[in-house]
């Protein structure tokens, strides 16, 4: 069955945003999802989006999506992509739409002239994990992320 990958569309927020909630429930967050339709619909397709979305569909139904920004680099004095989110459905899962949408980010990264494709992977995702290594993407193991999120964000903000 042939796999067709697209850009999302303002159309596709309802579908996106239910698509973020069947990836926050396979983490384990599915509390964490704050955002409605309007959300999506403001900030990836709003006035001024620096964020982006593809939708994978199999014989024209949705199954699978990813939302990815450009970064930059110092080091390399170039731009990177950066991928936030990718999602297959379960039962689509080992049909090849994850490599699918990987591929087709980093031959957009490459058109982009960006020196890296980036994303993050849950410790505990193993089957992720073996996924992303089978391709040749290594662990940034000497990294370690920070956040600042509601008040903690906005009191070292005000000072």
């Amino acid at each position: 069955m042939p796999l067709h990958i697209r850009p999302a569309n303002r159309d596709d927020a309802a579908l996106i945003l239910r698509l973020i909630t069947d990836l926050a429930i396979y983490e384990k967050a599915e509390h964490e999802v704050k955002t409605d339709v309007a959300g999506i619909q403001a900030s990836l397709f709003g006035a001024g989006s620096t964020a982006h979305a593809l939708i994978c569909e199999r014989d024209g139904q949705p199954i699978g999506y990813a939302v990815y920004f450009f970064n930059y680099s110092t080091w390399l004095g170039r731009h990177g992509l950066y991928l936030e989110d990718l999602y297959i459905s379960p039962e689509q899962r080992g049909g090849g739409a994850g490599k699918a949408l990987l591929r087709h980010l980093a031959q957009l990264a490459v058109s982009q002239g960006c020196g890296r494709f980036e994303w993050a992977v849950l410790d505990w995702n193993q089957p992720a994990i073996d996924f992303y290594q089978s391709f040749g993407a290594k662990p940034q193991d000497e990294w370690t992320t920070y956040r600042l999120t509601g008040q903690a964000l906005r009191d070292f903000a005000a000072g």
